[in-house]
């Protein structure tokens, strides 16, 4: 009973996005190549259990806007075949992000609070090791 009244409400919360896990960044350059995905349209990065992801906002094409149901439900990938009630978006209510960037701009700052506002320190010091 519990899951058909999930069901009937849902919206397809978990067909509107898709999250992949990168390589935690180490040095300054990492994180502005995190600032670079976070310059395009409909994307976000989030820190969960020390875990960093990309999120891309984009709806799966098989997912109905009439009903919010699966068009090839019965062929559907095994990511959606896996996915349970528990695991679902209205069940688990807000995230709880370690860390959560929805811009670039937003990175930049984290970038200036992490490493200082010296970004011409590594140019620097190659120029050193030249002469």
């Amino acid at each position: 009973m519990a899951k058909k009244v999930l069901c009937d409400k849902c919206t397809g919360l978990c067909c509107r996005y898709f999250a992949f896990p990168i390589e935690t960044p180490e040095d300054r350059e990492d994180y502005d190549d995190i600032r670079w995905y976070l310059c395009h349209k409909d994307v976000t990065v989030f820190v969960e259990d020390d875990d960093w992801y990309l999120n891309i906002n984009n709806k799966c094409r098989h997912l109905s806007e009439k009903d919010y149901s699966c068009k090839l439900y019965n062929r559907r990938p095994k990511i959606c075949r896996g996915y349970t009630i528990k695991d679902c978006d209205l069940t688990e209510g807000e995230y709880d992000y370690e860390l959560h960037f929805t811009s670039d701009s937003q990175m930049a700052e984290y970038i200036k609070i992490k490493f200082g506002n010296n970004i011409t320190e590594k140019k620097k010091t190659k120029k050193k090791r030249k002469k």
